[in-house]
This record gives structure tokens, C-alpha cells and sequence, in this order.
């Protein structure tokens, strides 16, 4: 009996019908556009509380993690796929249901049935207890590849969770980011329209004393002007960045807690992107689309099994006697076994088309797979080619404000000795102002594309 078992088993285990999954074999470049030179080490494998030193944005991804809502929604979307694939598991094995009732019946004495006679007792009551089994015997694979598909999904959403995790951290460290850059600019506002007001009593004293004209007063007014309007333009941006940080954390808007200014973070001058074939086994919306790839092809399998036939076996094993008394007594027992197999004679095609359907899904699922892949690529190179310009460009730009700040005290030197007008002092004084900002928002991009690179390469999750 064992060894017809196991044969069985095995006979069940071979028949599977359908393709069976092989991973794609894509073209890999040697290295990322953008990149210097291949490496084996890589950003991503960096852990993030090691990546940002500023313990005020370690606190802020941390209370992310632990509270943001799209992460928690799908957290919640992979217990629903486990679930799911549970389901589909289960139906692998035989489902048994236990029974019992008590009936009483009686039939009529004058009724259909000739051989009653008139006057019978037609009065009966019995006890059942029982049990039944329902069981689809899987010769041709068609529950196995059900559970594979749903397997294949569960999968999927927990690297789709992955990735939300990954979105998250580089929210928030780009919106923290985003956050001290316009503290920057506000103190650059602020550092200016002090500059600018004092210029502005000086002239206005001069100009009272015959030294300065009507337009020197004019040109200090709108420096002053100048500062002023960035300054509450900066203010508001300040306000919309704290609240969408506050989102992130699952908090009401408020007030966000500050930590080292934009300033002191030093970031590399060569980032590490690593070898371009771990891409596919570190970005989690990678190995999602490859999953969902692996469900599409398990449905083909689905699709197939139904031009074969489907056989259920059902039984029922129990007793059943009107005393009871008697009910556990031999004669009270009862059974029934009953196979039962369903092949589709004529459904107009539908099994045809169905298997049409499937192929067709699983051919936009590959496409699907290999638009991510090299959607990744892009996206590193992207962040890889735009951290080294950004960081060439705001190089430059130091050197340029420092060029302005010289600019900016000689041109007032001269000024307070008569040999230039106020022109030529608000000229280098709006320069300077604007170079500063640049330089801030120059700033700002550098550490941007330092945080899209590291989500770009699947960094965060691990």
C-alpha cells in the first residue's frame, strides 16, 4: 500500500503541465554609465543609520518606519497575499467535513408510492453522524500551479513593501535635506536684509546731509525689498516641507526638529555603485517584477489544465439508525466513494482562449520585467552622472561667491570713498545674495542625488 502511495505521489509530482520558470537572460553592461570605474563594493550595502550622521534625520526615518501609513498599508497587503497563498496551499490536500442531525419525516399513505398501504405508520426518526471528503486528485498540476502563482504574488508584495521602505527613507532624508537647505537660505535672507538695512539708514543719512542722491535711496530700498521677499518666500517653503516631513512620520503637521546644518555633510567625491548584475537581486521592485513574471508563467499552467480532465473523488463515511440506541451498532454504519471526472466537451474555445489570454500576460509580465531592469539602470546612471556634475558645478560656485564677497567689499570700499556710486554697490550686492542661494540650492542637489543614487541601487531595506 506505501509503495502505491508514493507512486502516486510521484506520478502526481510529474504530471504538471504548463512551462516551468527560468529567469529571463537579459544583456548586463560591464559597468553604470557615469561610473569611473566597476567596483564590487557598493553604496547600497551601506546600512542607512550609518549613511546620514545627524541623529535628528536617524530619529525621523526611525519614527517613519515605524508609523508611516503607506508602509503600513503595505505591510497589510502582504498579510492579505499570505493569506491568499494559504488558501491556494490548502487546496492541495482533501477537505473533510464532520455531520450530524436528527430528523423526523413522514411520508403520505395516499401519496405517489402505489405499494404504502392505507393505514400505515409512515412516522421515522433517525439520528446521522458522519463524515465527508471532497478531494481534487491534481494529475495534471493545475492546484499546484495555483499555489505557485500565489506564492509568486505573496512574494511580490513583500519586496513591493520593500520598496515602499526604500521610498521612504529617501523622502525623508531628501525632505529633511530639502528642510535645512531652505533654513540655509533663510539665514542668507536674514543675513541680508540686515546687511541691506543698514545700508539703507546710511544712505537715508547721507542723502539728508547732500552725500547720497534720490536714486542711491531708491537702490538700497531694493536690495532691502529683495531680501525681504525671499525671506517670506522662504518662510512659506519651510512650512509646506515641515508638514510633508510630518506625513511621512504618521504625525499632524508641526514643528520638525533641526540637526546639523546642510553644511556639514561632507559626501564622497566618488560614489561606489557596484557591479550592475546585483541590481537585479538588490532593488526590491526588480525582484517584485520578476515575481509577478513567476505568477504569470504559473497561469499558463492553469490555463493548459483544463484540456484534460478534472477528477474529484468524494465520500461519506458514517452511521445513521432510528434508535440511538443502535446508532454505533454494525449495521447502523454506512459509506459511499464516488470519483468523479469533468472533461470539456464543447465551451466554444473558451479553454483555447484562455490559454491565449494567459501567454499574452506572461509576455507583458517579461516586458514588464525587462522595462524595470533597464529603468534601473537608468536610474543610477542618472543619479551617478548628476552627483559628479552637481558636485563639479557647486565647486565652481564656491569659488564664484567667494570671487562676489571680494567684489561686494570693494565695491563699498569705493563707494564710502567717493570714487563709485551706490549702483555699483547694489549691483555686487544682489550678485552676492544670488550666488549665495545658488550655492545653497547647489548644495541641496548634491545631497539630493546622493539619496537618489542610494534608492536608485536598493539601498535601505536590508
Amino acid at each position: 500500500m506505501r509503495v502505491l502511495c508514493c507512486a502516486l505521489l510521484l506520478l502526481l509530482a510529474a504530471c504538471t503541465v504548463g512551462p516551468h520558470y527560468q529567469r529571463p537572460s537579459l544583456p548586463m553592461p560591464a559597468q553604470h554609465r557615469g561610473e569611473p570605474a566597476p567596483s564590487q563594493a557598493s553604496l547600497a550595502d551601506t546600512r542607512w543609520p550609518d549613511l546620514f550622521p545627524d541623529d535628528t534625520l536617524k530619529q525621523l526615518i526611525a519614527t517613519a518606519l515605524a508609523h508611516n501609513f503607506d508602509l503600513a498599508m503595505a505591510t497589510e497587503r502582504v498579510e492579505e497575499a499570505r493569506a491568499r497563498y494559504r488558501i491556494a496551499r490548502a487546496n492541495q490536500y482533501p477537505v473533510v467535513y464532520a455531520e450530524g442531525l436528527a430528523g423526523t419525516v413522514r411520508t403520505s399513505t395516499i401519496g405517489a408510492s402505489v405499494q404504502t398501504p392505507a393505514g400505515s405508520v409512515t412516522d421515522a426518526s433517525y439520528s446521522q453522524i458522519g463524515a465527508t471528503l471532497s478531494w481534487e486528485l491534481d494529475l495534471w498540476g493545475r492546484v499546484r500551479r495555483l499555489k505557485e502563482s500565489a506564492r509568486a504574488e505573496y512574494l511580490a508584495t513583500e519586496e513591493a513593501r520593500r520598496g515602499v521602505t526604500v521610498s521612504l527613507i529617501g523622502d525623508v532624508a531628501g525632505n529633511y535635506f530639502t528642510l535645512r537647505e531652505r533654513d540655509l537660505e533663510l539665514r542668507i535672507a536674514h543675513g541680508t536684509r540686515d546687511i541691506a538695512e543698514r545700508n539703507l539708514k546710511l544712505i537715508r543719512l547721507r542723502h539728508d546731509h547732500g552725500a547720497a542722491t534720490g536714486l542711491d535711496v531708491d537702490q538700497a530700498e531694493q536690495f532691502f525689498y529683495l531680501a525681504t521677499v525671499r525671506m517670506a518666500s522662504v518662510e512659506g517653503d519651510i512650512g509646506q516641507v515641515e508638514n510633508g516631513l510630518s506625513l511621512l512620520v504618521g504625525s499632524l503637521p508641526g514643528d520638525i526638529a533641526r540637526g546639523k546644518p546642510i553644511e556639514s555633510f561632507e559626501l564622497p567625491p566618488q560614489l561606489l555603485a557596484g557591479l550592475p548584475s546585483s541590481l537585479i537581486d538588490r532593488r526590491p521592485d526588480i525582484r517584485a517584477a520578476e515575481q509577478k513574471l513567476i505568477s504569470s508563467n504559473a497561469q499558463v499552467g492553469v490555463a493548459k489544465a483544463y484540456y484534460f480532465p478534472q477528477i474529484t473523488l468524494t465520500g461519506a463515511l458514517g452511521v445513521q439508525s432510528r434508535a440511538l440506541s443502535q446508532l454505533f451498532s454494525g449495521p447502523a454504519s454506512y459509506w459511499a466513494l464516488a470519483p468523479d471526472a469533468l472533461l470539456p466537451i464543447f465551451n466554444a474555445g473558451q479553454v483555447r482562449v484562455a490559454v491565449r489570454l494567459s501567454e499574452a500576460q506572461k509576455r507583458e509580465m517579461l516586458i514588464a520585467y525587462q522595462k524595470t531592469i533597464y529603468t534601473a539602470f537608468r536610474e543610477v546612471s542618472d543619479a551617478l552622472i548628476r552627483y559628479d556634475r552637481t558636485r563639479e558645478q557647486r565647486s565652481q560656485q564656491d569659488l564664484l561667491v567667494h570671487a562676489l564677497t571680494e567684489a561686494s567689499h570693494l565695491s563699498t570700499l569705493r563707494y564710502q570713498g567717493g570714487v563709485d556710486s551706490y549702483l555699483q554697490v547694489f549691483s555686487a550686492e544682489r550678485d552676492l545674495f544670488q550666488g549665495q542661494l545658488t550655492q545653497a540650492q547647489l548644495r541641496l542637489q548634491e545631497l539630493l542625488a546622493f539619496v537618489d543614487l542610494y534608492r536608485a541601487l536598493g539601498g535601505g531595506w536590508q
